[in-house]
């Protein structure tokens, strides 16, 4: 996708609801359609940054309901915004 380099960061907003921010766009795009699987370790190495942090940021689009995440299972694409689904 991207590369951490790549991104800028806004220094008004931690790097967790900055990764919720693009991750829900991406969603809601259509980018990660349903039934996607969101790698925790994926996402550490394309933004850069510790897995707390990503757990922060799949916390926030779980909240509003576009994941689901499954203990042992891993976290699901389940909703896209703006179509219905």
């Amino acid at each position: 996708m991207t590369n951490s380099e790549d991104i800028e960061w806004d220094a008004t907003l931690y790097k967790y609801e900055q990764i919720a921010q693009i991750l829900g766009e991406r969603i809601r795009s259509g980018v990660y359609p349903p039934q996607t699987v969101l790698s925790e370790v994926a996402l550490e190495q394309e933004f850069g940054v510790a897995r707390p942090t990503v757990r922060l940021a799949m916390k926030i689009i779980r909240e509003e309901g576009l994941i689901i995440t499954k203990r042992g299972k891993g976290s699901v694409v389940v909703h896209r915004g703006g179509d219905g689904a």
